[in-house]
């Protein structure tokens, strides 16, 4: 579907203007989308979660660790697929008014692909290169739209979301470097302008809808209060996926709105492939590790 196809079907939970935004600058944010209810059965589930992670020495396909970790001090850097160990992370991702605001952009008919929950843990949580999802997920279209739910307060200091605005318009950037290897990670020299550039900020509650296109990146979490980013993947019923999930869940393909698509849509546009997942994906940070390491050998040793 074209933008003009999906604004022509009523708006289940975005207003037009907020559909019209997230067309145009390839993200919205909605405050106090999520119910306070909705949180603090979100935020009792990802207690269990973190509790269930406290004991590990390592990370594993379900946990990825934050730096410093440790059981009497846990510091999770990602679940991964929380759809996948909780029954609520599912009930919210296909029943609550999030894949209302996917339908709201995507179209009515959805299909759900991945989710993933980012801590951003307090006092030093890690940063997130610049970069565009699609290429490390690519589908025959670019409906896939990413929508994040801020379970807590985001200001300034928690290390908020920054978008390129209009950048899902631009190009798509290689994810790999010059030698060849998957760094996920868009060099600073091929950036947007920083006149371009917005700080999601937002209450609890406050969802961020993005563009799988759209240039963006975060910063280290340097406050006292952690960042909890519930984020689900969404795309048009039409759209199919070129490579295996990296983040493969019992649910991926499933119809969140409306119904299954009987022909799929192409994107005249090309989409950059990524290395196989099908033997399994070791998460972007250890990736973008490669982009850093690359950039210090190619200029040397810092002062």
């Amino acid at each position: 579907m074209t933008p003009e196809d999906v604004l022509a079907h009523p708006a289940r939970v975005l207003t037009q203007t907020q559909r019209e935004d997230y067309f145009e600058n390839g993200y919205v944010t909605v405050e106090g989308a999520v119910s306070r209810a909705w949180l603090d059965r979100l935020h009792a589930v990802t207690a269990e979660m973190v509790e269930k992670g406290r004991a590990l020495t390592e990370s594993n396909d379900v946990f990825i660790l934050e730096d410093g970790h440790r059981a009497d001090d846990p510091r999770l850097r990602r679940v991964t697929n929380p759809v996948s160990h909780h029954p609520v992370y599912w009930e919210f991702a296909s029943e609550s008014l999030m894949a209302d605001a996917a339908a709201d952009v995507v179209g009515p008919d959805v299909k759900f692909y991945h989710s993933k929950l980012n801590f951003k843990w307090a006092r030093g949580g890690q940063d997130f290169k610049w970069h565009q999802d699609i290429q490390a997920w690519p589908h025959t279209n670019y409906s896939p739209v990413t929508i994040g739910l801020y379970m807590d307060d985001c200001d300034m200091p928690q290390g908020p979301l920054i978008v390129a605005k209009g950048s899902h318009n631009g190009p798509l950037h290689s994810m790999y470097d010059d030698s060849g290897r998957w760094v996920l990670n868009i060099p600073a020299d091929r950036l947007p302008p920083r006149e371009t550039w917005d700080y999601l900020t937002g209450p609890a509650g406050t969802l961020v809808l993005l563009n799988c296109r759209t240039v963006h990146g975060s910063l280290r979490n340097e406050s006292d209060r952690g960042r909890p980013f519930l984020l689900n993947v969404y795309s048009s019923a039409d759209a199919f996926a070129y490579r295996p999930n990296p983040l493969p869940n019992p649910y991926e393909g499933a119809i969140v709105r409306g119904r299954p698509a009987r022909w799929a849509h192409h994107d005249p546009r090309p989409c950059e492939i990524p290395p196989d997942w099908s033997s399994g994906y070791v998460g972007p940070w250890a990736h973008q590790k490669q982009a850093i390491a690359g950039a210090t050998a190619s200029r040397g040793p810092s002062m």
